[in-house]
This record gives structure tokens, sequence and C-alpha cells, in this order.
């Protein structure tokens, strides 16, 4: 079982960068791929960017290459999410996910274990 505590989200004014956190509980973290996703109300949950279990291996969405980093230390059992040049378009509820063998995975039903979320939103 994971369990899965994110961090680091706010308000911050477009062109600026948030960096979430992702912590999670139990030794078996650092086997799992894990991923990003984002929510709106009223909308479909969308992938942001996911790492395999090593983080050799990244994927992203075509909306956030070149902006977003998605990082893991599998020491600190943390998942991180550098996200630059923000716009109000990102804006939204981010959660990680992880529990998947091998990866990275852009699937959401593939995933297991959820964090509770976190809010991000960009606006001047």
């Amino acid at each position: 079982q994971v369990q899965l505590v994110e961090s680091g989200g706010g308000l911050v004014q477009p062109g600026g960068s948030l960096r979430l956190s992702c912590a999670a509980s139990g030794r078996t973290f650092s086997r799992y791929a894990a991923g990003w996703f984002r929510q709106a109300p009223g909308k479909e949950r969308e992938f942001v960017a996911g790492i395999n279990w090593s983080g050799g291996s990244t994927y992203y969405t075509d909306s956030v290459k070149g902006r977003f980093t998605i990082s893991r230390d599998n020491a600190k059992n943390t998942v991180y999410l550098q996200m630059n040049s923000l716009k109000p378009g990102d804006t939204d509820v981010y959660s990680c996910a992880a529990g998947v063998v091998g990866g990275p995975e852009s699937r959401a039903s593939m995933y297991p274990y959820w964090g509770q979320g976190t809010q991000v939103t960009v606006s001047s």
C-alpha cells in the first residue's frame, strides 16, 4: 500500500514558477512509475507528466513540454513537478499518482494510488 501527499500548490502570476512535491509512504514506492495529473471542475482528468521507477525515463503532454519537469528522489520517496512559465490555462487541481510497474504511464486508470490533490492558480 502506498499513500501520497502533495504540496507546493498556490497562487502565482503568469510567467511564474511553482514546484509541486508528492511525498509517498511505503517501502515499495521506488519500484513504481509515478505521474502527475490535473483536473478542473466539470472536466476530465488530464495527464501532465510521468516518470518511470528509476527516473531515467519521462513523458509529458504536449502542452507542458519545455515548461514542466518531472523528477524523483527515491531516497526521499518523493516525486516533483517543476512548473515554469506558467499560464492561466495551467490553473487546475494537480494530483500525483503511483503504482504502475514499468512506465512512464499516461493512462489514469492504470494507477491504483492517488494523492488528494493541490490547487494551482495562475492569475494576475
